[in-house]
């Protein structure tokens, strides 16, 4: 085989069985250059193809005939029906003239094209001003005339051990204000007559017309929750609300 230096291309014929099949490492003897030679690819011829085989007789196949067609049975008779009888034919009066005109519609007759929708939007606004007219009706009652007599009212009159209410009818009146308008004033005092302190609980304040009806109740609490033994609390109450017919209050405990 003939092979070359890959740096400076000498040439040089060599035998194959001194590269051998693997190829091995070789050096230039000209510039040194040592480098991998594979080896001389050796053709391998190919094997003779075996000689063919003679073709398998296979044996004859018996030819069975085919079974003799079975005639099928026939169809069943389909059953007769027979007719029931005709029922006797009923003689029907013929309706009254008059019913026959009512019954029938008269093209003279007025109808509306459509039917009216409901309209929800419009049905609860209706509800809302009436009721709107209604509050407002009762306040304007209940400010001219006071509260009705069947309207229960906060529990009162029960007394508080060492604690003095002092509230003059004097000093319960009715005073004028910058606006042309008016309000209740209730002035009083509390006072611990006892030798312990004793907690100050809330104070209802009713207020009356001229035949003595409640027409006004509120609640009111005091400024201070504690009293000393001999100290006296001064209560001032505006009530800028009050009904025209209130003429007087009352000044009582609240029940708990």
């Amino acid at each position: 085989m003939i092979i070359a230096c890959p740096a400076c291309a000498t040439r040089y014929a060599v035998p194959d069985s001194a590269i051998g099949v693997d190829g091995r490492t070789v050096r230039c003897a000209t510039c040194r250059h040592s480098w991998f030679q594979e080896g001389p690819v050796i053709e391998v011829p190919a094997a003779p193809a075996p000689p063919p085989q003679p073709p398998v007789q296979q044996p004859p196949v018996e030819q069975v005939p085919p079974p003799a067609p079975v005639a099928a049975p026939p169809p069943p008779a389909p059953p007769v029906m027979v007719a029931p009888p005709p029922a006797p034919a009923v003689e029907q009066a013929p309706p009254p003239i008059a019913d026959n005109f009512a019954a029938s519609p008269s093209s003279f007759a007025h109808e509306p094209p459509f039917r009216p929708r409901r309209n929800p939007a419009r049905m609860w606004t209706m509800l809302a001003v009436g009721f709107a007219l209604m509050a407002s009706g009762a306040m304007a009652a209940v400010y001219q005339f006071g509260l009705p007599a069947w309207l229960p009212l906060p529990q009162t009159g029960h007394s508080e051990p060492d604690l003095k209410l002092t509230f003059p009818a004097a000093r319960q009146e009715r005073r004028p204000l910058n606006n042309q308008n008016d309000y209740f004033n209730i002035s009083g005092t509390i006072t611990n007559i006892g030798q312990n302190r004793r907690s100050v609980p809330s104070l209802v304040i009713v207020l009356r017309d001229a035949r003595n009806r409640a027409v006004y109740t509120v609640e009111a609490a005091p400024p201070k929750p504690v009293l000393n033994p001999g100290e006296n609390l001064t209560i001032n109450t505006a009530i800028v609300d009050a009904p025209k017919a209130a003429v007087s209050a009352e000044v009582k405990w609240k029940v708990n």
